[in-house]
């Protein structure tokens, strides 16, 4: 019997979606054996779509499917793992129900096939809305990203055996920090793929190439597009007038102010956007980052913008610097849970063992940097993480053991609709500007050395 077209490709999504929940792996770590043998761009792209979509609703996804079925399929069951693909396909991203059943079925050769087509059709036939709500978010916002605990029936999902993220979950811990108001507020950021952010090289010329390019501006050279447009061939890319860049990845590099021609280190730099603002204000860059790799993606960039840096590879927790620095700014390793909106995985494989990681990690970049400062030099920490022990409390912990003194953020250094903490710090998340397109999710703090 011959298989259906489309088969292998929903064979490497579901092999992603095991990657990421079985092992913990980033979708873009699991991407070289899951796709080894999609051999096209459009199939690996709907396999990357698939995936995606999956993680981003997961918990939508199980509500939906526990409701259908009256004993509870095992958590590790392949027939919930292919529904979960199923169920994705046809709510989020329009495929015909006939071509999920016939692709659908085929994965649960020898399993379940008459179950998981019954629990299918009796879904479809009843969902009046793309997926419904939870923990408070209206429908077809995502209830999967930050369902109430005390609710949702996907609760405990990742503590089953077998899965990963140990417990408490993202949810769980937003929920556990800033409480339910909040949870429910950053929910809505997340039920799309983000739209494409650029950071200009010349921000004087924002507004112009903004009407030109058929996009919004959100900040001083800043231009957001409609998501799905093709980066290489959208003007000027060969001419280096521009990189991509989320907007609240762009905020930490902003509050450096011009250089004027004072020296600056960007540490753990690649691939380089905080590198290329820097130079383009007029610092004169040192960018160190330990990967050979993306180093090499900085130097590209550096090349394709026309932008001059002084890139270092290096280990930042043995370096030592020649000559001291005016200005360091830390975009330091993290959880990355705050980039869930371009990559969902971190939904479900980030737990307290990994913040802690990084939190001590954190701490020895921020000592050491610390001492590379002149007096009256500026140094800005951020994280592109949702967790308060990588965000307020490492700015707690700056406050109080480095001997910094805080140079509070100001309301008028940011873009409209954002404002600092009372602690002078910036935060953050996926639901702020939501009818503009959301953010990623940041910490930002900035101190002076005395």
């Amino acid at each position: 019997m011959a298989l259906p077209p489309g088969l292998p490709v929903r064979r490497a999504a579901l092999r992603l979606i095991d990657a990421v929940l079985r092992r913990g792996e980033t979708l873009e770590q699991a991407e070289g054996a899951a796709l080894a043998d999609i051999r096209k761009a459009p199939d690996r792209a709907l396999a990357r779509a698939i995936a995606g979509e999956t993680l981003r609703w997961l918990t939508d996804l199980d509500a939906l499917i526990d409701g259908a079925t009256k004993q509870r399929l095992p958590e590790d069951a392949k027939a919930r793992m292919v529904l979960r693909l199923m169920l994705a396909q046809a709510l989020r991203l329009d495929t015909p129900p006939h071509a999920v059943i016939a692709t659908g079925l085929a994965l649960l050769e020898g399993g379940p096939r008459r179950l998981a087509h019954g629990v299918f059709a009796a879904i479809i036939k009843g969902a009046d809305t793309p997926l419904p709500p939870a923990g408070g978010a209206g429908a077809g916002n995502s209830g999967q990203a930050h369902p109430n605990p005390d609710t949702s029936p996907g609760e405990g999902r990742g503590r089953r055996e077998g899965l990963l993220p140990p417990a408490p979950t993202l949810p769980e811990r937003v929920t556990a920090r800033w409480g339910a108001d909040k949870a429910a507020a950053i929910a809505p950021g997340l039920a799309f793929p983000p739209e494409l952010d650029l950071a200009l090289r010349d921000p004087a010329e924002t507004q112009v190439r903004a009407v030109a390019m058929g996009g919004v501006s959100l900040a001083p050279g800043h231009i957001r597009l409609p998501r799905g447009a093709q980066v290489e061939s959208l003007a000027d890319y060969k001419a280096g007038a521009w990189w991509v860049q989320d907007l609240a990845a762009s905020l930490p590099a902003r509050l450096l102010g011009t250089g004027e021609g004072r020296s600056a280190l960007d540490l753990c730099a690649a691939p380089g956007g905080k590198t290329m603002q820097l130079a383009s204000a007029g610092w004169k860059v040192t960018a160190l980052d330990l990967s050979k790799r993306r180093l090499d993606l900085l130097k590209d960039n550096l090349k394709r913008t026309g932008l001059k840096a002084s890139p270092v590879r290096a280990d930042a927790l043995t370096w030592e610097p020649k000559h001291r620095f005016d200005a360091i700014l830390i975009d330091a390793p993290c959880t990355a849970t705050g980039t869930c909106r371009r990559h969902p995985d971190v939904l479900h494989r980030i737990g307290k063992g990994q913040i802690a990681e990084m939190v001590e990690l954190q701490r020895g970049l921020i000592a050491r940097a610390a001492t590379w400062l002149n007096p009256g030099g500026t140094l800005v920490y951020a994280v592109c993480s949702l967790e308060a022990e990588e965000g307020e409390e490492q700015g707690a912990w700056i406050d109080a053991a480095l001997g910094l003194v805080p140079k509070p953020i100001v309301a008028e250094e940011l873009p409209a609709g954002l404002a600092p903490t009372a602690e002078g710090w910036l935060r953050t998340h996926p639901g702020m500007l939501a009818e503009q397109g959301g953010l990623d999710g940041f910490f930002v703090g900035r101190w002076v050395k005395p």
